[in-house]
């Protein structure tokens, strides 16, 4: 049978492969988080603690992609991946149930379980990217990131609904049957996607690319020392990691500004964080459509969309900081919403380029720099939230006005996002001497289809 790159339906497939990750995570950050702090009334520190270890964890995202680089398929990596984040997934559920009759167990279980929830989506969700990279064309991949997020955004809805329904009135055993469901539901969901998937499509081929491959090589070590020598995978890795503290360290201080700050009710700021995300769906869905190259309506490239994303994610939150001076009387909704829209912009062009990058070093080296800029990420996802809230009660304990505290904290996510853009722009031109440097490619075509 002759093979191919992927087409848009292979896409959509491994974007239901990414819902089913959103399905299962959602519980664990979410609903657990909620449980543990309302109804078994523990310390907010104490889910804050689980989920920074879960994202701890994944520094071994470099080790995973490198380990399906040398592997001949990486679906089971993506399939094992998931069965591991079901499998700690349900065994969190347990320890929430546990430490209702026996705290210290049901903690100790809580924090192993956690573990193995980061090692699971770590794994599945660094090889899917990098099984997404090698094998869409470049066609594809601005559309193919956007696609695969924003079915991420749908499985999350989806189980948040469901799970809603199914968990009142809640009891423990309750909380771990709709875990055990999500967690079935979501390994089969993952495994119809996949079958015979990597069978059916071949890895696009850089003819130009002049190194050895890295899948050959059996060292670890070696892998990833080449990967960070490459200066434009290592500036990308710094810009990952800032943008991303930026991204996230208003997660969690939204709603208690606009609570506290605007008078908004526990209802209202959830509606506002629910206005937020869909911006960030209105984000993605733009960029996906005005940064593919495969789409008649393109405008710009995907570094140019990471780096507008940037600049209108520091205009927004500074329209935060000054929503905090100025009180009620600001626009806080069209705020919230543009930076919705700014955010999933900046993230879909992120990850685009991301995938962009991970075929422009050594073939079979997709999963070592996709695993690179994934840890990147996650140490950012959960160092930006904590400092967020850190920064929020440190600063009221200085200015002893809450809302100079909020102002300022978003003022300094604002300054980010600009660092983050300038950085941007260091990688396009680090990138684009690159290429001016490499030797000419072998052969007429650039791009081919392996075994095609």
């Amino acid at each position: 049978m002759r093979q191919r790159a992927f087409g848009w339906l292979d896409v959509a497939r491994l974007g239901l492969v990414q819902a089913a990750l959103g399905s299962i995570v959602v519980l664990t950050t979410s609903t657990m988080n909620r449980v543990m702090v309302v109804e078994l009334a523990l310390p907010a520190t104490l889910p804050g603690l689980l989920v920074g270890l879960h994202y701890a964890v994944q520094l071994l995202r470099p080790y995973w992609g490198h380990s399906s680089d040398s592997g001949r398929r990486r679906t089971p990596w993506i399939v094992g991946g998931v069965a591991v984040l079901g499998l700690g997934a349900v065994s969190a559920s347990v320890s929430i149930a546990l430490m209702s009759s026996h705290l210290l167990a049901g903690i100790a279980l809580a924090f192993l379980s956690f573990v193995v929830i980061g090692m699971g989506v770590g794994a599945a969700g660094t090889c899917l990217l990098a099984l997404l990279a090698s094998r869409a064309g470049p066609d594809k991949r601005a559309g193919g990131a956007a696609a695969v997020w924003l079915m991420m955004i749908a499985g999350i809805v989806v189980t948040a609904v469901v799970a809603g329904q199914n968990l009142d009135p809640y009891t423990p055993e309750r909380l771990v049957a709709v875990t055990a469901s999500v967690a079935a539901a979501a390994l089969c969901l993952a495994l119809l996607a996949l079958v015979g998937l990597e069978r059916d499509t071949a890895p696009i081929v850089r003819a130009e690319a002049a190194e050895p491959s890295l899948g050959d090589r059996r060292s670890f070590v070696a892998a990833f020392r080449q990967t960070w020598s490459d200066p434009v995978a290592r500036r990308f890795t710094i810009f990952v990691f800032v943008s991303m503290m930026a991204y996230s360290a208003q997660d969690l201080i939204l709603e208690p500004f606009a609570g506290s700050m605007f008078g908004l009710s526990p209802g209202e700021t959830t509606k506002l964080t629910g206005l937020q995300h869909s911006g960030v769906f209105v984000g993605m869905l733009l960029v996906g459509i005005l940064g593919s190259t495969a789409s008649r309506y393109r405008i710009g490239s995907m570094r140019m969309w990471a780096i507008s994303g940037c600049v209108a994610s520091a205009v927004a939150l500074g329209g935060l900081a000054m929503a905090a001076v100025v009180g009620p009387a600001w626009p806080l909704r069209p705020t919230v919403f543009t930076l919705g829209v700014a955010n999933g912009a900046f993230a879909v062009a992120a990850i685009g380029t991301m995938m962009e990058l991970a075929t422009a070093g050594a073939a079979r080296s997709e999963g070592v720099r996709m695993g690179l800029w994934g840890a990147a990420q996650g140490i950012a996802f959960g160092l930006g939230g904590f400092a967020g809230t850190v920064g929020v009660d440190v600063l009221r304990a200085v200015f002893t006005a809450p809302e100079h505290a909020y102002g300022a904290v978003f003022a300094a996510e604002a300054a980010l996002f600009l660092v983050s853009a300038h950085l941007a722009a260091s990688v396009s031109s680090t990138a684009e001497s690159s290429v001016r440097m490499r030797p000419a490619a072998v052969g007429s075509g650039a791009l081919r289809v392996a075994g095609g």
